[in-house]
């Protein structure tokens, strides 16, 4: 589950992680007296207005409507208002965006944390994530922080570090003081920068996190060293761990079909492909996907239907899966262990006709319990679907009526 900026702040906030402050804002007539707030509580006088998408790049971002940034620094109380009046209710477009972009229903209004001496202030980049390959956290970190990372991570990789952490023993002094010190940090600043690492880390190990990107981390000319961004992914599979996280989630920055697959309590994953998949389990799932690419087409997404495969379920499912105009053509392949595989053909020639007008071929592979009986009740439909028994029987299926 992604976050936005303003959230995986208070997360950072929550474990000691000093943060540039700020105070988010949904409407034109919220900015000045939360600018007003801003200054009394930190001091400020200029403001940084920061669009809340579920995107990179905000800062080299457009807005469609005004030609606005994403990020917009704001000299003054008085150009507060405009600023924000450029970016809310607008359309935000960056290369993590498609050419519509995203619609900005939130904006950050934060303090300005280079002043007063900005010549004085450093920018680094730092990320906590699982290094899978390992099996160990790694924490990355680059002198070159700020809007020009992937640069940087593309033309210079040297100038990135990593620091793994053995997840047994957790992350030790020593290496928050190496970071410190690759990052060319002395005296008070290092010194901050070795509490800042640890309890960045410790937010991230606490939060059941996937990722904590901040970019930039901010050295201020009196060597304080702040959270200026904050990029965060929450682990879906922890979130019963953390009651009050499950209210984080901004379903309007997420696919509206992964949102009503989730509603329906089906595993959904949107994908760019031309046939749709139905599988129950995850393995089984990523075996059709196989199978799919190797018969020449592309799957259209993952989609897990669990344990139960009846009428309503499978209707659920089609429908989602119709509702990329991309797909041609949906292979179902479903093994029918705990669900009797007679039931679920059954399930898929109800579905069929309660969804009326399905004008692409259905390929159906159902094995395990009943099988024989399954394949009859396909074959004896009438429908446009077709039985498969093997995965070759489903591959030369998706090649025939779909790939060729």
């Amino acid at each position: 589950m992604n976050l936005h900026e303003y959230q995986g702040k208070e997360i950072l906030k929550s474990y000691g992680v000093p943060i540039q402050e700020g105070v988010v804002v949904d409407s034109l007539d919220k900015a000045e007296e939360a600018a007003k707030k801003l200054s009394a509580d930190t001091g400020t006088e200029w403001y940084v207005v920061k669009a809340q998408i579920h995107a990179g790049g905000r800062g080299k971002g457009t807005v469609e409507e005004t030609g606005s940034k994403g990020v917009v620094l704001a000299k003054g109380l008085g150009e507060v208002k405009n600023t924000v009046d450029g970016i809310l209710g607008k359309h935000l477009v960056t290369l993590q965006t498609n050419g519509v972009g995203k619609k900005v229903n939130k904006v950050l209004i934060a303090e300005d944390a280079y002043a007063p001496d900005f010549d004085a202030c450093s920018e680094f980049y730092m990320s906590v994530l699982l290094n899978r390959g390992t099996g160990r956290n790694i924490i990355m970190y680059s002198t070159e922080g700020g809007m020009n990372i992937e640069e940087v991570a593309e033309k210079t990789p040297h100038l990135i570090f990593k620091e793994e952490i053995d997840p047994k023993v957790g992350l030790q002094g020593f290496q928050c003081r190496k970071i410190a010190f690759n990052l060319g940090l002395t005296g008070t600043a290092m010194k901050n920068m070795t509490k800042f690492v640890a309890k960045l880390y410790a937010a991230y190990v606490g939060a059941d996190a996937s990722m904590f990107e901040i970019n930039p981390v901010l050295k201020t000319g009196d060597d304080r060293i702040i959270a200026v961004d904050s990029k965060v992914t929450l682990d879906d599979s922890a979130l019963f761990r953390h009651p009050g996280f499950e209210d984080l989630r901004d379903t309007s920055e997420e696919d509206p079909t992964e949102v009503e697959a989730k509603a329906a309590g089906l595993n959904y994953v949107n994908l760019d492909g031309n046939v749709g998949c139905m599988v129950n389990g995850a393995g089984l799932a990523m075996s059709t996907m196989d199978i799919i690419k190797l018969s020449g087409g592309e799957p259209a997404n993952f989609l897990d239907v669990g344990g139960t495969a009846d009428a309503e379920r499978v209707a659920k499912a089609f429908n989602i899966i119709l509702k990329d105009p991309n797909v041609k053509g949906i292979l179902v392949n479903i093994f029918g262990g705990i669900v009797r595989c007679d039931r679920v053909a059954n399930g898929v020639v109800q579905a069929y006709k309660s969804i009326g007008n399905i004008n692409v071929p259905i390929i159906v592979r159902l094995q395990g319990t009943n099988a024989v009986e399954a394949k009859e009740i396909i074959d004896n439909s009438g429908l446009n679907v077709y039985s498969a028994i093997t995965l070759q029987d489903a591959a030369d299926r998706v090649k025939e009526l779909i790939v060729d």
